[in-house]
């Protein structure tokens, strides 16, 4: 039994059951951030470690840093000769890899190392009683996770498989898809509010802040909505455009003629459609900058579309530098700039720092952005604050040279947990899995359409104390469409899954149905 094994931590009643109903069988945890997956991996771990001694357990993480994490969990909550663990990184050779795997209970890794060692038969999985894919709902489609779950289900002799994440995906077939791929047995699902859980965690208090949009901006944005308008109706026009005009649809749309063209179909039509599309998907880009960010950041993006019109880089960035409702937007936008003019979400998001600081000087915050030039201008301003020391924490983007390296991120987390540092600002980097210490609110600075990426900024507070998440939302624009969408997104994610648990309960196949093949035109 685990318990006799684990001296240093206790489970909770929650991951015991979780423990009992997966120590048998193929299964997908779904529980909230920071209420404790890693320890159910661990209990089922030393239950197959020892259930089939000599043989060894995969535990696979999307990046390096959750793969060292839980990899030191383990090393912690282990007795010290129970198993040799090994963490695998693509910077250790080849060769040293395959020697590392015969020797190795129990090893840590990103999917691409583990991938590429399967595809080169650098070893065998044959012996690998426990597969551990954390943060599994990238399980989908060419993702290396997938490719690994398949190997795993031919090469290994007794393969049992634990699927981890706080969010699988909203659509039944998404998740349905996953459960195949991983040949899940049953789920267990558990969200803050399940009975069991919440005893545990701390009050979440929740509140979204409603903003005025700012008149001067609106008449930005209607500008450029004139011009979006326009290249829906020429797409609809050529009678290419059959859908409603979202922005998703438009780029399925310019995929679906890029396609036709590549395969040989040049016909003026298609090759205008393309063009239209890319101008459509840009002009979209910019409503979304001007409604949702910073004036600041929709500023850099019309700079970086002069800058490409320059350099010749495509039609679509020469025709829309030629539109005189362009020209005159961006004249508006640099005039408003001139006057220290800024989206109202900048004002508000200082006052809730200040106020936060003045209530508790220790007060620790994370603000979540989508975009790298908005957390540019975000740690401009709240770095005047008194009292402040906020830090960016991005992705590694080598080509820009804009990004952190794993070690620089890892430097950042630590400065947070040390109290240096008190305000992170972060784009998606900060959702997934790491071990971000505990903050005393999260602050959205805009609502995301993706419920998965929701649910995963929003189980960065109220763990071990009380917390608060923010949500900013500028009214009559995109900020309130993404905010319902991703309260619909996360309903209809819980109806998917109690949907499917019901049918592995009742023996049902997981097989996705086949969708018709769809034609262009």
């Amino acid at each position: 039994m685990p318990e006799k094994t684990l001296t240093t931590i206790t489970p909770r009643k929650y991951q015991q059951d979780i423990y009992d109903n997966c120590k048998d069988k193929n299964c997908l945890v779904i529980i909230p951030t920071g209420v404790g997956k890693t320890l159910i991996a661990l209990m089922l771990t030393i239950h197959r470690q020892k259930k089939h001694p000599g043989t060894k357990t995969l535990f696979l993480a999307p990046t390096r840093p959750l793969a060292e994490q839980h990899l030191a969990y383990f090393q912690k909550h282990l007795p010290e000769l129970f198993a040799e663990l090994t963490l695998f990184t693509g910077k250790i050779q080849a060769n040293e890899r395959k020697k590392l795997w015969e020797k190795a209970d129990i090893v840590f890794s990103t999917p691409q190392c583990i991938g590429n060692d399967i595809k080169n038969n650098l070893y065998s999985l044959e012996d690998v009683s426990l597969l551990i894919e954390d943060e599994c709902h990238r399980c989908l489609k060419n993702y290396a996770y997938t490719h690994i779950a398949n190997e795993y289900h031919k090469q290994s002799k007794i393969p049992q498989i634990l699927g981890l994440t706080a969010s699988p995906g909203t659509d039944k077939e998404t998740i349905r898809q996953i459960a195949e791929t991983l040949k899940i047995e049953t789920i267990e699902l558990r969200t803050r509010e399940s009975e069991d859980v919440k005893e545990y965690l701390q009050e979440l208090e929740f509140q979204p802040i409603r903003l005025e949009f700012p008149k001067e901006i609106k008449e930005i944005t209607t500008l450029i909505k004139k011009i979006y308008e326009r290249k829906i109706q020429e797409l609809q026009n050529r009678r290419l455009l059959l859908e409603p005009p979202t922005k998703t649809n438009i780029i399925k749309l310019q995929g679906r003629l890029m396609s036709t063209i590549n395969s040989g179909n040049k016909s003026f039509q298609f090759l205008i459609g393309v063009s239209v599309c890319a101008q459509a998907i840009k002009i979209s880009h910019l409503i979304e900058l001007l409604e949702t960010q910073t004036l600041y950041s929709s500023q850099q993006y019309v700079k970086s579309i002069f800058e490409q019109a320059k350099q010749n880089k495509s039609k679509a960035v020469q025709r829309i530098i030629k539109d005189p409702d362009f020209n005159l937007a961006y004249i508006k936008l640099n005039e408003l700039i001139a006057k220290n003019l800024e989206h109202p979400k900048i004002f508000e998001l200082i006052s809730l720092i200040q106020d936060s600081i003045k209530e508790n000087p220790k007060n620790k915050t994370i603000v979540f952005t989508q975009y790298r030039d908005t957390v540019t201008k975000i740690i401009q301003e709240l770095n005047k604050i008194q009292g402040i020391n906020a830090k960016s924490f991005v992705g590694q983007a080598k080509k820009q040279g804009t990004g952190l390296s794993q070690k620089e991120q890892q430097q950042i987390m630590n400065e947070f947990r040390e109290g240096e540092i008190n305000i992170i600002v972060a784009t998606s980097i900060a959702e997934e899995g790491l071990d971000i210490p505990e903050v005393n609110s999260v602050i959205f600075y805009e609502p995301i359409p993706s419920a998965i990426r929701r649910i995963q900024r929003a189980g960065r507070t109220a763990r071990l104390m009380k917390g608060k998440l923010i949500i900013l939302i500028t009214t009559d624009t995109l900020d309130e469409i993404f905010y319902y969408t991703s309260i619909s997104k996360e309903k209809r994610m819980h109806k998917a899954i109690e949907s499917i648990k019901k049918d592995l309960d009742e023996g049902k196949s997981m097989k996705p149905k086949k969708s018709p093949q769809k034609t262009l035109f």
